[in-house]
């Protein structure tokens, strides 16, 4: 490809908007609006960070020195939808909630089941993005992505590693993600998206400034008496909350005491008192518990 970053703009000293409203900005911020143009970003950074919705992210207090790539314009937010195939393309910039609103309206289900989970296309299949009802991984057809030298490459379901909260798919620039969903009666899959609508908003503090779940649900490496048994999954926020930590608090940051997978901030939080927060709690966890747990949340900058 012929490009260069003059195509760009750049936008220098950019805040980067989390759903911790917390957090320093990018140094550099690019929004490529074409493939060309995200193959300029390379040309400028080839380990630059691509920002989502900035739903399960948190930005060091410092911000973030390198390139910070948004591919929420318009080049990337194109949607095709095939109501009679169930077949739906989105590049990875469309919104997930979005992306299911005008699945469900044309009767096509399997994408409602994530409902409530805030991100972009491309990065709900990095993180293989799901909770009580199901994944993404249940749905992706197959993707197109770009390596960091600039190459494009096509996988589909079979080729793509999915597991539990991964896709192994970090080294790839995700560009567009090809989905396989169910033609179903409108009105089901509708009652379906509400059911699990429901499930978030009577267990998780939605209306709170917060980032998700901040740590994976483990796989246990041997039994916990009264929990569970060796290699069975078990809830973190059931081992936060066992280990005396709803209610905890550093500075402007504190464990949800309606989830205590949640961390929520005030607006004079900063990222340091989030990061000191999780630390407090992975150490608790693991003296009560044995049990090391592993960040679903990503943070950027110094203190990561």
């Amino acid at each position: 490809m012929n490009t260069s970053s003059a195509q760009l703009n750049i936008e220098h000293n950019a805040p980067i908007s989390t759903w911790f409203h917390i957090g320093g900005g990018a140094k550099m911020l690019a929004r490529p609006e074409s493939v060309e143009e995200l193959l300029a970003c390379l040309q400028i950074d080839d380990d630059f960070v691509v920002l989502g919705e900035g739903a399960n992210l948190l930005v060091d207090d410092e911000g973030v020195d390198g390139l910070v790539v948004s591919l929420q314009g318009d080049g990337f937010s194109r949607v095709e939808i095939d109501a009679s195939t169930g077949m739906v393309r989105a590049g990875a910039g469309v919104a997930l909630p979005s992306l299911i609103s005008r699945c469900v309206r044309q009767g096509l289900g399997g994408l409602e089941v994530l409902a409530g989970i805030p991100a972009t296309v491309g990065g709900a299949v990095i993180m293989n993005a799901g909770g009580a009802f199901g994944s993404m991984s249940d749905v992706v057809h197959s993707i197109t992505a770009m390596d960091r030298v600039g190459r494009i490459h096509e996988l589909d379901r079979s080729q793509i590693d999915f597991d539990y909260r991964q896709s192994l798919l970090n080294h790839l620039l995700i560009t567009e993600v090809v989905f396989q969903l169910t033609p179903g009666d409108a009105a089901e899959i509708k009652a379906s998206l509400t059911k699990c609508m429901e499930y978030k908003s009577g267990s998780q503090p939605l209306g709170a400034k917060s980032a998700g779940c901040v740590f994976k649900n483990p796989l246990l490496n041997e039994p916990i008496e009264g929990i569970a048994e060796f290699e069975q999954r078990v809830s973190a926020g059931m081992l936060i909350d066992r280990a005396g930590c709803k209610g905890l608090t550093v500075g402007g940051a504190q464990v949800s005491d309606v989830h205590a997978n949640f961390i929520t901030t005030t607006k004079d939080a900063k990222a340091r008192e989030v990061i000191g927060l999780i630390a407090q709690v992975h150490e608790r966890v693991h003296d009560r518990f044995g049990v090391s747990l592993s960040r679903e949340l990503v943070i950027w900058g110094e203190q990561a």
